[in-house]
């Protein structure tokens, strides 16, 4: 698979959350973002296998659709194709980088939650404070899933480029 080699997870963030507002359901709009700035050659069907997912899985309002999103994503990153058992190195590499996913998004989200249920119980669905809540997840999954494919396959984070010259501006002009 074609990866781009220099990612802005922050930009990541802004696609995932701008695919949301313009129509796709929060892992619609993560599968999106990935596929758009990773500028992966993989058909568009990565996003519409993700359609199901959404909402807490088909609307059952189960695990959040953004963090769903981003299991997938990075399935198709580090995910295997071959029935090489539980201890296959793929896969446990894998199953612990989901595992950072969901722990970061339970313990960044502020409810220490991960059902979608939960999330949004006190907003009425689709509506004002649910959807911004639900765009602020879907960019928070995205920026942190780009964070971590850019990590493990050695990209340059463009982020870290522009705060690193930021600071060097900021340094030089006081100096």
């Amino acid at each position: 698979m074609h990866i781009k080699k220099e990612i802005s997870p922050r930009q990541v963030t802004l696609d995932a959350e701008e695919f949301y507002r313009g129509g796709y359901f929060c892992c619609e709009a993560i599968m999106a973002s990935v596929k758009k700035n990773f500028e992966l050659d993989v058909p568009d069907e990565v996003i519409a296998m993700s359609s199901g997912m959404s909402v807490g899985a088909g609307r059952s309002g189960c695990m959040c659709g953004a963090l769903n999103g981003g299991v997938l994503a990075l399935g198709m990153f580090f995910g295997r194709t071959a029935q090489n058992g539980p201890k296959d190195p793929k896969v446990v590499k894998c199953m612990q980088l989901t595992n950072e996913l969901h722990d970061f998004f339970k313990n960044t989200n502020g409810k220490k939650s991960v059902c979608c249920r939960i999330l949004t119980r006190e907003f009425d669905m689709g509506k004002g404070e649910h959807k911004e809540q639900c765009i602020r997840y879907t960019g928070l999954c995205a920026g942190k899933v780009a964070e971590i494919i850019v990590r493990e396959y050695g990209l340059v984070n463009l982020d870290e480029i522009e705060g690193a010259s930021d600071n060097v501006e900021k340094q030089s002009a006081t100096a």
